[in-house]
Parts: structure tokens; C-alpha cells; sequence
């Protein structure tokens, strides 16, 4: 997903290059996915910058793996409804998700264009995808929180509720977390600290789905625009159509958990910190100096 209109970041951070060859965050993902087994990328982006986009990455990803484009446009399954004038930003990334139904037909993993998932995760969703991901059953990375804290301040995480079975019950939106003391707590409020269990899982919004989640997703979006249409700032968000779908009782989610270490941009001043980041790992040589020669 690749459609955001990085707002707080300010400037198309998307096909911003971090790594020593040039490399977005993008490509080492899908360097992952393909040494890991993925045949086909489809990238959700926004019209306006497809030609720029296609021009990064057509000469790399060339013979490499199979590439499609749709487009994330706000007119895309409204059916009936307008789009009204206040409404400046993407209807979210369920609605992102959904614009890429006519493109795939088969099980498959949705990320973010931003983010970096490392190497297991991709191994581990390719193993799911292909034995065990079924119309009932759908999945999600889990990380450790531990592995997806800031060393500049507080972070927000969407924290997996889950069962006994290791499967997802829900995702409680934590707002403050940070390390202190050398323990792991979120700032409910002024002065009212939570602990966090050191082995609690983290989304980061890597998620395994079968193509029925279209159908699911489609019917879900006309609600959402009913409720609301006249909210500028309304989103169809993953875990809110997750959440719905456990609720349904339509099945059932596996939290798969990774060690891998997650980091992304949200801010600019995440920038030297992502470089820095891709710089160790291409040092310990896990990446090659230029993923693409």
C-alpha cells in the first residue's frame, strides 16, 4: 500500500531512498518477498504519481517478479454515493485493499510501502499463504512490541488481544508506549502507567488474507459510507474490517509471531534513523550493498 498522502511527513516518503544502493524501504520488502517465495507485487498508489513510480521501480523489478498497479481513487466503489468537497485524504486502507480486487485471485499478504518488515516476517507469511490460509482462516504478523519501540520518544501501537489458541481476539489501540526502567509501559492518562508483558505482539499491518476478504471488505466500505460520508476525516481502516470479521464469526485470524525488527517513517526526523538502520544490516550482511545488481 502505497497511496498515503504522507501528511506528517511531508513530502512522498514512499520513494524516498534510505539505502546505500538507492534503495526505498519498498524494495528491500519486496526483495524479501521474492527471496522468500512471492510471485507477484501489486502496488496500490494514487494516479497522480504512476508514472514517477513506475519509472523507479519497472527497471528493477524487470524479470524479477510479476508487477501490477491499481489505483487508490476516492470515486472507486461509492456506488451512489459523492464524494464530498471537505474530503481531501484516501478513504483508508481497507478501502486501499479494495481497489485491488480485480487484481488478485489468490491468497495473499497486504503491507505498508513504508515500513520496514525484515526477512522472516515474508518467510513466515509465504508459509501460511500456501498451507493453511483458507476462506475461514486468515492471519497476522505479530511482532514483539519490544522490537517496534523508538529510541526518541513515546510510540503508538496497535497491541494483539489473543487467545489461547493463538488466535486474534482484537487490536487495542495504545497511544503512549515507551520504555522506562528498563520495562516496557503505556500512559493511559496523566500519571496512570500500564505495564506490558515483554512477549505481547504488536501489528504492524502485515496481514494474510484469501481473496474472500473482498466481498467482506466491499459490503463493510458501503456501511462505513453510510455511518460516514460527511466525516472528512473518517478512515476504513484493516483492523476495524478485521475486527468486524472476527465478530462476524465468518472465522478466524492467527497471530503469527515474528523476531524480526520492524522500523518505518512517520516523521522526517525518522529518516537518519531508518538510514542508519538498513546501513548496520547491510554491514552484518544480511543485505547486499545494492539489492537490485
Amino acid at each position: 500500500m502505497a497511496a498515503g498522502m504522507a501528511s506528517r511527513y511531508g513530502s512522498m516518503k514512499q520513494i524516498q531512498q534510505f539505502g546505500p544502493g538507492g534503495e526505498t524501504i519498498m524494495d528491500y520488502s519486496i526483495y524479501d518477498a521474492i527471496k522468500a517465495g512471492f510471485q507477484k507485487v501489486v502496488f496500490i498508489i494514487r494516479k497522480d504519481f504512476a508514472e514517477d513510480f513506475k519509472a523507479i521501480f519497472e527497471p528493477k523489478l524487470k524479470g524479477r517478479i510479476e508487477t501490477n498497479y491499481v489505483y487508490q481513487e476516492m470515486n472507486k466503489y461509492l456506488e451512489g454515493y459523492s464524494i464530498p468537497a471537505e474530503r481531501k485524504k484516501p478513504w483508508g486502507t481497507s478501502h486501499a485493499i479494495l481497489c485491488a480486487k480485480e487484481a488478485v485471485s489468490e491468497p495473499f499478504a497486504v503491507i505498508n510501502a513504508d515500513d520496514f518488515y525484515g526477512a522472516d516476517s515474508f518467510i513466515k507469511a509465504v508459509g501460511f499463504l500456501q498451507n493453511e490460509c483458507k476462506p475461514d482462516v486468515y492471519a497476522i504478523i505479530g511482532y514483539q512490541l519490544a522490537n517496534t519501540l523508538s529510541e526518541h520518544g513515546t510510540v503508538s501501537r496497535g497491541v494483539c488481544e489473543v487467545d489461547a489458541k493463538g488466535n486474534l481476539i482484537g487490536i487495542k489501540e495504545r497511544l503512549k508506549i515507551s520504555r522506562q526502567n528498563g520495562v516496557m509501559i503505556d500512559q493511559e492518562a496523566e500519571n496512570i502507567n500500564v505495564q506490558l508483558a515483554e512477549d505481547v505482539k504488536a501489528s504492524m499491518n502485515f496481514w494474510c488474507f484469501h481473496p474472500s476478504v473482498f466481498d467482506f471488505i466491499e459490503k463493510g466500505f458501503q456501511q462505513f459510507l453510510k455511518e460516514n460520508i460527511d466525516n472528512p476525516k473518517a478512515e476504513y481502516l484493516i483492523p476495524f474490517t478485521a475486527d468486524q470479521w472476527i465478530k462476524s464469526g465468518k472465522g478466524v485470524i492467527k497471530v503469527i509471531p515474528t523476531l524480526s525488527k520492524w522500523f518505518g517513517v512517520t516523521y522526517k526526523e525518522d529518516a537518519p534513523v531508518v538510514q542508519r538502520s538498513l546501513n548496520e544490516l547491510v554491514q552484518q550482511k544480511e543485505y547486499p550493498d545494492n539489492l537490485w545488481l
